[in-house]
């Protein structure tokens, strides 16, 4: 057989099939398309030139690796539905008189072929989306970029590469399929179905509890730290109990519908529930594979978005003030020296000569330790802790304040006894008892619970909750933790900070002033040991870069995943088309009519159809919760405006569903029936 018979055999198959062909090619077009982009942002001399680029592109290099492990096993899976469809061809060209030998030269081709046109297209598209994408990410860093066209050699090459190996590995894998199998199994292949399984009731109570078990973590976190720490162990769970309640309870609903004669014995639902439980196995992981495809989707889109559209909410958050002052001292004594007046002064001047004034200044004083929570006593030394750390609820960033820091904050007359405190908590409730002791020392009764108090920005920036102690005096407590030698896990803090009323670049100007007359103080005679200055408006550019980054990600890995659903729905009907086509031929020779089998393939894509989608759903809202704790180590406490985004994410993902619904189904249903009608 001459190599060019291989060829024109290549070229026939992938045409005659190119219902199979076309969504595969585009596929790999689309994923070669994203890599490049990808490859092309992250290294775009344009966007590391800007404020923030830096922040933005760390973060393309790490979604760059994400999307090209999931191109392969994407691939993978849609080419195993193409050549599954092609074995009964080859099948016919061996018995034919070709050999293996020729068939995999007609698969060399094949791939060639396919190659060539996945990397034309995908590198065509990809450098015309890489323009877009790169004044998309310049608009979120608040830049301008030039929509000019530019090529990056070394993407191209880093893309081709990959791809390259990719479609190595799946031609060989058809070639191992094809030199495995006889000339009988491969004509038969098509044909060849699943026995209908038993109800696996022990596997579908299984999966009930994995999913009840991801559920259960999900709603009854309240710590943050806990929330990230369990994330994970959630995730698995709710993956392995997706795909045991739609392979196995799946199976069980089925045989309990074959039960009930009066729904079982109609036309409609004769033929689809019979269909279903004869391929519920096969059907069951891919059903279950677009129920997590869609869950990913709809848990990146909404998160991301959210924390974007939230970015300002937590940028405020982290940074309470336009001008954040934070000195820590060496001692008690060295926290109440005169340096802070200094430091005022300063601020005060320099903030007059740049032609603007302080607002709503925050000024307080703070003692601040990790601290461990026991039968009311708070333990600042992890080894006098006995172990208590291992539990995220015992442990509390704690801050002593005096109360007339308070008062003067929040302007209040709080009096408290010389053994009373006040006790504010964030991020979880503090329910220690009616009495608190530091230490070994004295207990102190909890006088009541403060409605609220000044955000410092440090307990936006960290896992743990934060417990305020307000007290009449720091001296005892601090007396306390060195007669117990815990002193060295003590740090004597000030915050000092104040708004301010001109813009993002003379708030940075202000900055760079106050900076340079902070480094001429001397403050370290005074016993402090460092004095930051965090800006508002110079800390912008990186939140807005950190978010719009992950935004950016978060919609391309939402189309990624999207595209792998579309592919597992397509070629899903395709497939069970092509299978159902001789029963409903059988079906129709009998009396069923054209009619009857649009309701049948209704009534059966309905029911499987959408179920991934309401499960989706389902694990959406179990996990909000713990969504919504996560955020919080992101700074976002908007809880309205994550409840907002998530129902406009699931309703707009709904309805893009329901389109493909529309397309995939009228495709099978012209495959059973035989006919160009449409539903």
């Amino acid at each position: 057989m001459t190599l060019s018979l291989c060829r024109r055999l290549a070229r026939t198959g992938m045409r005659t099939n190119r219902r199979l062909y076309l969504p595969y090619l585009l596929t790999c077009a689309g994923m070669i398309a994203m890599t490049y982009l990808i490859s092309a942002l992250s290294e775009s001399a344009v966007l590391g030139a800007m404020s923030g680029g830096d922040v933005m592109q760390s973060c393309l290099e790490l979604g760059l690796g994400v999307v090209t492990f999931f191109s392969a096993i994407f691939l993978f899976y849609t080419h195993s539905f193409l050549i599954r469809r092609r074995k009964k061809e080859f099948g016919l060209y061996n018995v034919l008189g070709m050999g293996k030998r020729h068939i995999a030269l007609v698969l060399l081709w094949e791939s060639l072929l396919s190659a060539l046109i996945s990397f034309a297209g995908g590198f065509l598209g990809g450098i015309l989306l890489s323009g877009l994408g790169e004044l998309c990410m310049a608009a979120l860093l608040g830049g301008t970029a030039d929509a000019a066209l530019t090529v990056s050699p070394e993407s191209l090459a880093r893309t081709f590469l990959v791809f390259l190996m990719i479609f190595a590995l799946i031609l060989l894998d058809s070639l191992r399929q094809i030199r495995l199998t006889n000339p009988i199994n491969l004509m038969r292949s098509e044909a060849a179905g699943e026995k209908p399984p038993h109800a696996n009731w022990f596997l579908a109570a299984a999966g009930l509890l994995l999913l009840g078990a991801a559920y259960w973590l999900a709603v009854t976190i309240t710590d943050p730290l806990a929330a990230l720490l369990t994330f994970f162990l959630a995730v698995l769970l709710v993956i392995a109990g997706t795909y045991l309640v739609f392979i196995s309870a799946s199976v069980a609903v089925c045989r309990a519908l074959q039960k009930n004669r009066r729904y079982y014995y109609r036309t409609n639902h004769f033929v689809s529930v019979s269909s279903m439980l004869f391929r519920m196995k096969r059907n069951g992981a891919g059903l279950a594979s677009i129920c997590i495809l869609c869950t990913m989707v709809l848990v990146m889109l909404s998160t991301t978005l959210c924390l974007y559209i939230g970015a300002e909410d937590s940028l405020h958050a982290r940074y309470p003030r336009s001008i954040n002052l934070t000195a820590q001292a060496g001692s008690l004594s060295a926290l109440d020296g005169d340096w802070k007046e200094e430091v005022r002064e300063l601020a005060e001047r320099v903030t007059r000569e740049a032609g603007d004034e302080q607002k709503k200044p925050i000024d307080y004083r703070a003692m601040l330790f990790i601290g461990f929570v026991r039968d009311g006593r708070l333990l600042a030394d992890p080894a006098a802790a006995d172990g208590l750390g291992e539990s995220a609820e015992d442990v509390w960033q704690v801050y002593v304040i005096p109360i007339e820091d308070y008062n003067r904050l929040m302007g209040t007359q709080m009096e408290l006894a010389g053994n009373e405190v006040l006790l504010y908590s964030t991020k979880e409730s503090y329910a220690g008892g009616d009495t608190i002791a530091f230490g070994d020392g004295p207990a102190y009764a909890v006088a009541g619970c403060a409605d609220g108090f000044v955000d410092n920005g440090a307990d936006a920036a960290q896992l743990l909750p934060s417990l305020y102690v307000f007290v009449p005096d720091l001296a005892p407590v601090n007396e306390t933790f060195l007669e117990a030698e815990a002193g060295q896990w003590l740090d004597y803090v000030w915050t000092y900070a104040f708004d301010l009323a001109g813009s993002d670049a003379e708030q940075r100007a202000l900055q760079a002033s106050l900076e340079d007359g902070l480094a001429g103080l001397g403050t370290e005679e005074s016993g402090v040991l460092w004095l930051r200055c965090d800006g508002l408006a110079e800390q912008r550019m990186g939140f807005y870069a950190m978010y719009g980054s992950l935004l950016f990600l978060g919609v391309l890995l939402g189309v990624v995943f999207v595209f792998a659903a579309i592919l597992i729905i397509y070629y899903k009907q395709l497939s069970e088309g092509y299978e159902d086509q001789a029963r409903f031929d059988v079906m129709q020779k009998v009396g069923m009519t054209k009619r009857e089998i649009r309701r049948s393939v209704n009534s059966q894509v309905l029911t499987v159809f959408f179920l991934p989608l309401l499960l989706a759903g389902v694990h959406l809202a179990f996990a909000f919760p713990m969504l919504q704790k996560l955020l919080l180590l992101f700074g976002l406490m908007n809880v309205p405006l994550l409840i907002v985004v998530t129902l406009l994410c699931y309703a707009v993902f709904a309805a893009f569903y329901l389109a493909i619904y529309r397309l995939t189904s009228r495709a099978y249903c012209r495959i059973v029936s035989g006919a160009g009608e449409e539903e």
